[in-house]
């Protein structure tokens, strides 16, 4: 197990290298001047050329990637076009808050989804699938935003009963958790219960059943440890996706995560911040996959690593 962590870390050099330099090249191709902005709309332009030196930006795209991988090495992101700080630090300052939303909107999401997947499976075809299947399709087809501004409408203007917007306490964290969470688990319940259907007709359920095991140790013993392998990839896929993907939730409740600084970043043509934001994505990406392998061999240890 060790030995194949080991091999896997070192497998994302090559993949966050490629990763970085593909995304250099793309902020690099935005519209706009990022000297102009941070000079000023009332700059002249010797004033910009010193902010553009300043930058590093007169320098050519090659000097500046590789100035950029040293200062990756380093831990050094620079400093933020827009708020002058380092770029390190202002991620460090909106990780947590989304971190914390992503973790909370993943865990209903999942134990709601695995159950309607679960009770879709064994009652297929039967009212409780209907009922399960209809409300994962409508959690998948309904957007985010909208889905947001509803649950603000209702639960926030109307009844009083949460905040609209911030994360000042636990309470302003149901409807963000809520509006992420409702599309993943309505991934999930699909996902779950076609893996369910899958292992239910296999011949070692029916053995189980022949020997007159009820149904529920069916399920929890014999079904459950199989299907959750795809299960589980679906599931850090999902937490990727939440991690990195939240931009709109967080705008529509004003929440102060990497999702809002990723927007921002790129009104402002903010290079630094963009380029770290994405490195960072990749990388949350690729070490939830590693997770879920390794996961993997929890859940049938008659998978071996090499």
């Amino acid at each position: 197990m060790a030995r194949f962590i080991v091999k896997r870390l070192l497998g994302l050099l090559p993949t966050l290298l490629l990763v970085a330099l593909l995304v250099f090249l793309f902020v690099h191709l935005l519209p706009g001047d990022p000297a102009r902005l941070a000079a000023g709309p009332d700059a002249t332009p010797e004033t910009v050329a010193l902010v553009r030196q300043d930058l590093g930006l007169d320098k050519p795209l090659p000097e500046q990637f590789l100035r950029f991988i040293a200062g990756v090495l380093r831990w050094d992101f620079g400093t933020s076009l827009r708020t002058k700080r380092p770029v390190a630090t202002e991620i460090a300052e909106r990780f947590m808050p989304t971190f914390w939303l992503t973790l909370w909107s993943m865990l209903w999401s999942v134990a709601v989804g695995m159950a309607l997947g679960v009770v879709s499976a064994v009652w297929r075809n039967r009212w409780p699938d209907r009922v399960g299947m209809t409300l994962a399709v409508s959690g998948i087809s309904f957007p985010a935003f909208a889905l947001g501004m509803v649950l603000m409408q209702v639960f926030a203007v109307q009844l009083d009963w949460l905040p609209a917007i911030g994360n000042d306490t636990w309470r302003s964290y149901i409807l963000p958790s809520l509006t992420l969470g409702s599309a993943v688990a309505a991934i999930m319940a699909r996902f779950t219960r076609s893996a369910f259907v899958d292992i239910l007709g296999e011949d070692f359920i029916r053995t189980a059943r022949a020997k007159g095991l009820g149904e529920r140790s069916v399920v929890a013993r014999h079904a459950l440890r199989n299907a959750l392998i795809p299960v589980v990839t679906m599931m850090g896929l999902q937490f990727g996706f939440l991690l990195g993907g939240s931009i709109v939730v967080e705008k529509v409740f004003n929440w102060p995560g990497l999702g809002r600084l990723l927007v921002d970043a790129v009104d402002m043509r903010d290079y630094p911040v963009i380029q770290a934001l994405v490195l960072l994505f990749s990388l949350e990406f690729i070490l939830i996959n590693l997770v879920v392998d390794v996961f993997y061999g929890l859940i049938n240890p008659t998978i071996r690593y090499r």
